[in-house]
């Protein structure tokens, strides 16, 4: 019945589309008025058509139906982090990130009743220690957040020193078979999303020379990478990165020999959230974890709407949770896998945006590679140029956070509810390199409105 149907309808070139806008606007420019001019160097078109591609679309490898629940908890005590785990998990949680701050924490005791053959746990060390994670359970699902490059780009400094940190991190692999990659931190300094893309498969690349020669070819299959990732609202863009992640991972490593499939766990971004009108945050993360779902996300931890001014507390932690609770159960999201796939706008935006970081990752490898860009502060100064200019369109209202910068409520009152500092932090140390700052745009006018309370 269908063909019978469309056979009665001509096929219709993207050519003839255009043109009927063009005579539709009467006069009216098509560029000036329909093109969308982003940050990202990608212009946005009012329409796409299958006549545009030259290639077939290959379906993703993911599934977006399995996501991931994920609780993160910072272990200050073994044993309310166990039974706050524990009650995480019945609530919902369907794996755990346990942030470990040092060497005296006991992962037995942490995973007392916790049954990871069903429940996954990430380990992140806030230190670096091989002889620490040889206490830690050797299971299939549990991993380990090894990351020297993150620590070093965050913090300005090694763990100890770069020889120090290259054998612990090499003896961490091969116990676990397991590193991680926080692009996360590029996201929320500033960086465009060609920039989180770039440097995600530079830092990556870092990683994949120095093992490349140490680990047998049976091991390098072996490695599972996780990449920590930020996403925005910027709702589609936000689907197309984390595919384009994919695709370009999978082409760095099956040029080295490792596994191609990789592990994405998505936070939404704290540079967009805010202290005053607090309730719009958790309208934020929705959609940002919606496009991580699509995007292909393996896990999510979703951020809760009071983070940025709240100790960690339990109506703002379970909050969180529901809200991908409901997109998965309630929402149907755990109905359909790869939705994105033939969408001719996200399959647009997602080679776009490959083209573009690999030419900007081909440009860091000609010029030494990410250590040394870092280094000589080459992407920290270019993570603070695209920063600027997107604080400068929040300056001027064409970026709009409600209740901050458009339609803010005088009557908001903030002082009193300041639990925990939510600015940059200065703290005057000798780095090895200029370290990369975290900032939300809201700060400045936040502190200002603070200041007038």
């Amino acid at each position: 019945m269908s063909k019978i149907l469309f056979n009665n309808f001509k096929e219709v070139s993207s050519k003839q589309w255009k043109q009927k806008i063009q005579v539709d606007l009467k006069g009216v420019d098509y560029n000036d008025t329909l093109i969308w001019y982003t940050t990202e160097g990608i212009d946005v078109k009012p329409f796409y058509h299958a006549d545009e591609f030259e290639q077939k679309f290959k379906p993703s490898n993911t599934k977006a139906s399995e996501f991931k629940i994920c609780q993160s908890i910072f272990v200050a005590h073994v044993e309310k982090s166990n039974a706050k785990a524990i009650d995480a998990i019945s609530r919902g949680a369907e794996t755990i990130e346990f942030i470990i701050p040092t060497e005296d924490v006991s992962t037995k005791d942490l995973l007392k009743g916790i049954d990871h053959a069903s429940t996954p746990i990430n380990f992140k060390l806030l230190f670096l220690s091989s002889e620490y994670v040889k206490s830690i359970p050797t299971d299939h699902n549990i991993t380990i957040q090894t990351d020297i490059i993150g620590h070093l780009a965050k913090t300005g400094n090694w763990f100890k020193n770069i020889k120090d940190d290259h054998e612990q991190f090499e003896a961490i692999v091969k116990l676990t078979h397991s590193f991680c990659v926080h692009n996360s931190l590029y996201q929320n300094a500033g960086a465009t999303m060609v920039q989180q893309l770039a440097y995600a498969l530079a830092h990556t690349n870092e990683y994949f020379n120095y093992l490349d020669p140490i680990l047998s070819e049976t091991d390098k299959k072996n490695v599972t990478l996780t990449f920590q990732v930020s996403v925005g609202t910027n709702y589609f863009f936000e689907i197309a990165k984390l595919r384009a992640l994919r695709e370009l991972y999978q082409s760095l490593s099956n040029e080295y020999g490792f596994n191609t499939n990789c592990e994405i766990s998505v936070t939404p971004t704290k540079r967009n959230k805010t202290i005053y009108d607090y309730n719009t945050n958790m309208l934020r993360t929705t959609t940002e974890c919606m496009s991580a779902i699509l995007g292909g996300a393996s896990s999510i931890t979703n951020l809760a709407y009071d983070s940025l001014y709240h100790k960690d507390n339990e109506f703002g932690e379970r909050i969180a949770r529901n809200q991908l609770l409901v997109l998965k159960e309630e929402s149907y999201f755990d109905k359909v896998d790869n939705p994105a796939d033939g969408a001719y706008y996200i399959e647009s935006l997602t080679t776009q945006l490959c083209d573009k970081a690999l030419e900007l990752f081909k440009d860091i490898e000609a010029n030494g590679g990410f250590l040394s860009q870092l280094k000589i502060g080459t992407i920290q100064k270019k993570i603070k140029e695209s920063a600027t200019k997107e604080q400068n369109l929040f300056d001027s209202g064409d970026t709009v956070l409600l209740g901050t910068n458009k339609y803010p409520n005088p009557k908001d009152r903030m002082k009193a509810n300041l639990e925990i500092y939510p600015f940059v932090k200065t703290n005057p140390i000798k780095t090895l390199i200029e370290p990369i700052i975290e900032k939300r745009l809201a700060e400045t006018l936040e502190q200002d409105r603070l200041k007038n309370e």
